[in-house]
């Protein structure tokens, strides 16, 4: 795809011709992001769909969208619309497990943590009063973490802009997350394909987002 893919190789089985159990069949990924696999978007031919399973044919109902150029950009990306309250779910279900979630809610409630909470706090809300004085030295106050795209990732005490921001969890004063999962709020600013690139997660939440995705995969094909 004019060098603007990579190619992998797949073992697939197959049925037919019953003499072949295997054959060999390349799937191409995006060269700036290699989990996310290109297809041919069966409703469009001049248009790719993209999807984070390597299943083929692809199911369209799950895919992350479809591009018509490569790689994809803001203006070539129209965004399927049940993927993202999709990956909110996933991400309320299991930011408090993220490593790198949980680290970000370490760093909060230490000494130098809490000038960097309190001003993402103030980014975010636009407030700076009793309420944002969060984390260690504070009356035991937590917070909020946010759960971050990690296709462009902030300078040191900085936080990422609002377009990369997924949402949100909420930490004690003692570092645990409330009520065992944050109460994760998505940002409402969370854009999937941006300048900077599209759909960067963390190892651990791209492969909770994947068991999802093989589950609704799943779900559709048995409906046929």
């Amino acid at each position: 795809m004019n060098g603007l893919t990579t190619t992998s190789t797949r073992l697939i089985r197959q049925t037919i011709p019953p003499r072949l159990k295997f054959q060999l069949r390349t799937i191409s990924t995006l060269s700036n992001n290699p989990h996310i696999y290109v297809f041919p978007d069966p409703d469009s031919p001049s248009s790719h769909l993209l999807s984070l399973l390597p299943t083929d044919p692809p199911t369209p109902s799950i895919a992350i969208g479809t591009t018509t150029a490569l790689p994809p950009t803001p203006a070539s990306f129209t965004e399927n619309p049940r993927f993202l309250p999709m990956l909110h779910s996933v991400i309320g279900e299991s930011a408090a497990h993220d490593p790198d979630v949980q680290s970000q809610a370490a760093v909060m409630i230490s000494s130098s943590g809490t000038s960097l909470f309190q001003t993402a706090r103030r980014q975010r809300t636009g407030s700076a009063g009793a309420s944002d004085q969060g984390g260690h030295g504070s009356a035991g106050r937590g917070g909020w973490v946010h759960v971050s795209d990690s296709r462009r990732v902030p300078e040191f005490g900085r936080i990422a802009e609002p377009e990369d921001i997924f949402g949100s969890v909420e930490v004690d004063g003692a570092g645990r997350f409330v009520d065992g999962h944050g109460r994760y709020q998505p940002s409402g600013t969370y854009r999937i394909c941006t300048n900077d690139g599209i759909l960067g997660l963390t190892d651990f939440m791209r492969e909770r987002v994947v068991e999802r995705l093989r589950v609704e995969e799943a779900a559709e094909r048995n409906k046929k």
